[in-house]
């Protein structure tokens, strides 16, 4: 096998492909797609998200320094590409995609009911890195869908058929490979 060089570029994939859903000073609310997202902190608990300052939900943040992260699932697929090709100036999201706001516990953006897991988030600083700003936020509450719940209190995400993304194009997840520390644990 061999390899060619590339331009530099982005080539981190398969991303988590998020539902941010975000509110202005005023109320007024909007969905946007994001795939550049991740953890960045476990104490606190923190996670980024890479905004294009062109968006409409840019001014959202900016205002407010909150947002909630929604996870998405194969049933949100649709949702999820809509939301991240259509603009919120133009036409209400929430209204087309048949989507239920929710309200959140802290900040005052919606949650996105049909998503199994919202997370919701208070900036703590953001990075103008050029096309983008970064936003590391701290994670001030997470809500979970019950049905995913086992009787010990575990969390099934898997069962909730979470997606990905990668070069233009949904995917979603496969088969179980291993749990953490699976390579190194005794027979």
């Amino acid at each position: 096998m061999s390899k060619i060089t590339w331009k530099p570029g982005n080539m981190l994939y398969p991303l988590p492909v998020v539902m941010v859903s975000c509110a202005d000073k005023n109320g007024k609310d909007n969905i946007l797609t994001i795939a550049w997202t991740g953890t960045t902190c476990s104490n606190p608990p923190m996670l980024s998200i890479s905004v294009r300052k062109e968006r409409y939900s840019y001014h959202m943040i900016e205002e407010t320094g909150e947002f909630v992260v929604n996870l998405t699932t194969e049933a949100l697929a649709y949702a999820t590409d809509f939301c991240g090709v259509k603009s919120g100036k133009d036409i209400d999201k929430w209204k087309e995609m048949h989507l239920t706001r929710q309200k959140a516990d802290v900040v005052k953006a919606p949650l996105i009911k049909e998503s199994p897991v919202n997370i919701e988030c208070k900036v703590r600083e953001k990075r103008d890195l050029g096309s983008h700003v970064m936003y590391q936020a701290e994670v001030v509450a997470v809500h979970v869908e019950q049905d995913y719940m086992d009787e010990n209190e575990k969390f099934h995400l898997e069962e909730a058929k979470p997606i990905v993304y990668s070069h233009g194009t949904y995917f979603s997840l496969g088969k179980e490979l291993g749990t953490f520390g699976y390579s190194v644990r005794k027979k």
